[in-house]
């Protein structure tokens, strides 16, 4: 089926419209069409973004949005780059990409820029972020690709997204759940709320166990808040009870010394940092307690 309608108007769309095979090198490199001409590209010239951070596209959706096409066209044109293989590869718009082709559509109008692979993915993963109901997995996957490919600080990337620094902490902080919680976050199971509250529960155990409560008793957040912080408290070490000191001086080493000696035994002493303490001269039986009585009187 042919494009019929492009979704432009046809006075507008005769005015910024070009067929792919107008298309110069020159025109393309200059940055013409990015600046308002849309050109008219064979579908079948274009291949999907490999930096889409999107990887579940509902089909409800998207049949919705082709039959919506087959009616009025494309609103809003796609956008890509050009390939050094005369293909195009798609930065942005991959919905009204997919859902073209269910539309069976043969052309689509895009806008073409040049754009180096590192910053093919910024702009895919922030127009994705910005405009697409990406979950909240698939947004903080997003931002750490951004972070970490773009090399670009949680500062740097608050100000490329429009958000505020905590809220892409929270976001990326998602991704230290367990697969378990990170796929009933993906699939709409529990909410970010839920999530953030099971970030605060150490054990992965424990984790599991409230998900689980979370999804067969349909807990609220709040529920989840209060079990984390039992979890905190039940899990929390109780305080080492100190350990005493025994303050024994240089001298009291050497008198310890010539108590052995004396009673042939082992002596012990102890003594706090006041200058108290004990004794002590341990015995073996009744007859060498007796020994010890014996040189204590004869000491006398």
């Amino acid at each position: 089926m042919n494009a019929k309608k492009s979704g432009l108007g046809r006075g507008l769309s005769a005015l910024l419209e070009t067929p792919e095979s107008d298309l110069l090198d020159k025109d393309v490199e200059s940055g013409r069409y990015m600046a308002g001409a849309v050109a008219s590209i064979s579908l079948k010239h274009i291949e999907a973004n490999p930096y889409q951070p999107r990887q579940d596209f509902e089909a409800e959706s998207l049949q919705e949005l082709a039959e919506s096409i087959t009616r009025q066209g494309i609103i809003q044109p796609v956008t890509v780059r050009r390939l050094d293989n005369g293909r195009y590869q798609l930065i942005s718009g991959e919905r009204r990409f997919r859902a073209a082709q269910m539309a069976g559509l043969q052309t689509i109008p895009a806008f073409i820029r040049i754009a180096k692979d590192h910053q093919m993915l910024e702009m895919a993963l922030v127009e994705n972020i910005q405009r697409a109901n990406l979950n909240p997995i698939e947004v903080a996957i997003s931002y750490q690709r951004l972070m970490d490919e773009c090399s670009l600080t949680q500062e740097q990337l608050s100000e490329h997204v429009g958000q505020k620094r905590a809220t892409i902490a929270n976001y990326v902080r998602l991704l230290k759940l367990p697969a378990e919680l990170q796929i009933a976050l993906r699939d709409g199971q529990i909410t970010m709320g839920h999530a953030r509250a099971l970030i605060n529960v150490e054990l992965k155990e424990l984790q599991l166990s409230i998900l689980q409560q979370v999804i067969e008793n349909d807990l609220s957040v709040r529920d989840v808040e209060e079990m984390a912080r039992d979890s905190q408290v039940q899990g929390a070490e109780k305080p080492r009870p100190r350990k005493k000191i025994n303050f024994i001086p240089d001298h009291f080493s050497a008198a310890r010394q010539q108590l052995a000696e004396a009673f042939q035994a082992k002596v012990e002493l102890k003594r706090n940092h006041k200058g108290k303490g004990t004794i002590i001269i341990p015995f073996a039986s009744d007859d060498d307690f007796e020994r010890l009585l014996g040189i204590l009187k004869r000491e006398r």
